[in-house]
């Protein structure tokens, strides 16, 4: 199966310039969740070390793969510690609720999307 989930954990700041980029790019589909969590950066003098920041995951064809970690990255970028990670997980098998069976990549993006 050629479908990869794309993570990505970024400051809640940069969510919009996120998002406009990666429908510049024509990605249709996200999902986006407000997550905390303490990585690399975190503040040592405040009463809870989490940090509120933003989680968004993307399935993906593999060979959109590269095209849509470079928008993330460019666009979540502040070059501060914390900008956030970007992480890339194959996917083995993917069911669709509705019919309660194994999806196609086809059957997940119509012709023509993706």
């Amino acid at each position: 199966m050629d479908i990869k989930l794309i993570i990505a954990i970024i400051r809640r700041d940069r969510l919009e310039p996120v998002e406009q980029k990666l429908q510049e790019i024509a990605v249709e589909r996200i999902n986006v969740s407000k997550v905390k969590g303490y990585g690399e950066y975190h503040d040592f003098f405040a009463r809870d070390w989490m940090v509120e920041e933003v989680q968004i995951e993307i399935f993906t064809r593999q060979h959109k793969v590269e095209s849509i970690t470079a928008a993330i990255m460019e666009a979540a970028h502040t070059g501060i510690p914390g900008d956030g990670i970007v992480a890339v997980v194959p996917i083995d098998k993917l069911f669709l609720i509705r019919t309660r069976a194994e999806a196609t990549p086809e059957e997940f993006w119509p012709k023509g999307v993706q």
